[in-house]
């Protein structure tokens, strides 16, 4: 007796719809199948659709990702950026910075000013206009990615972290300026900065100007050349005024005294209820024109 031999199974649509990883496409196929036909849509159009719901979800689910990966500050985004704070010629270049066009020819932008001008909330509101626009974007203090270099110096893998860091479009170096480096400290960031050279952006903020570069990378031909291929390709700008937190914290200070030296006011009617006062008229003192006069003109 031999066994009836049965024909493979056809796998359903929702089956290639995970082997082809198409999620979307599957969750929403049956749904925007009964609204095609209700509507009379082609095959086309009802293919374009859902083609359209995939491409969405996956950007969406793209942008999520880059935005973890970005390690930019939740609140230093442009909603939250006080644009009348800053210099008229900065804050024209903003939207254009924003639309992110710097990031295709492998400009740099650069700015710098004294602390609590702004550097550090201006280039992570770009940077997170950057990711929302589909680009990678990196942001570290830039004593951090010194160590996160120099440590895979040391294990011998340097190139395979330059390479993954190369995966950003941007990378937000902060604080360049406070970096006090050795000379092997001062070497990887070299080579990091050579590496993106004329390729991929590099936003930096800096307290220090470039005279003073040479505090950074310490011998003189080395800053030359850094400075050098910074500037080659890049957008200067220079955040001036006065400090936003100076500013907050004087603000504050002001709320707090007046807070503490207001008098508290009792209304009559609360005198009334907590005492019986004895009742006295009290006569207004005028001042005469004449007198007022020359009170005006001893003030003179």
């Amino acid at each position: 007796m031999t066994a009836t031999t049965l024909p493979p199974a056809e796998p359903t649509l929702a089956m290639l719809l995970r082997i082809l990883k198409l999620p979307t496409i599957g969750r929403h196929a049956d749904e925007v199948a009964a609204k095609a036909e209700r509507e009379g849509w082609s095959f086309a159009q009802y293919l374009r659709h859902l083609v359209g719901l995939e491409v969405q979800e996956r950007r969406r689910r793209r942008i999520e990702r880059n935005q973890r990966d970005s390690n930019l500050p939740a609140e230093k985004t442009l909603a939250t950026l006080n644009r009348k704070r800053l210099p008229a010629p900065v804050a024209k270049m903003v939207p254009a910075l924003c639309e992110g066009a710097f990031l295709e020819r492998g400009d740099n932008v650069l700015l710098f000013g004294l602390p609590g001008r702004g550097k550090t909330h201006l280039a992570c509101a770009v940077g997170h206009e950057l990711v929302r626009r589909g680009h990678r974007v990196l942001f570290t203090a830039t004593y951090a990615l010194v160590q996160r270099l120099l440590g895979a110096k040391r294990d011998l893998r340097l190139e395979k972290e330059l390479a993954v860091i190369d995966g950003f479009d941007a990378v937000i170096l902060d604080d360049i300026g406070y970096v006090q480096q050795s000379r092997d400290e001062m070497e990887v960031l070299f080579t990091f900065l050579a590496e993106r050279y004329e390729r991929k952006s590099v936003l930096i903020t800096s307290n220090l100007v470039f005279s003073e570069w040479n505090r950074i990378f310490k011998d003189p031909m080395t800053t030359a050349a850094a400075i050098d291929r910074l500037v080659h390709h890049a957008v200067i700008l220079e955040l001036t005024g006065t400090s936003v937190r100076a500013d907050q914290a004087q603000g504050a200070l002001k709320e707090a005294r007046t807070t503490t030296t207001t008098p508290a006011t009792t209304t009559p009617a609360t005198q009334s209820d907590e005492q019986e006062a004895p009742s006295t008229t009290t006569t207004p003192t005028t001042t005469t024109p004449a007198t007022q006069s020359n009170e005006v003109h001893g003030e003179m």
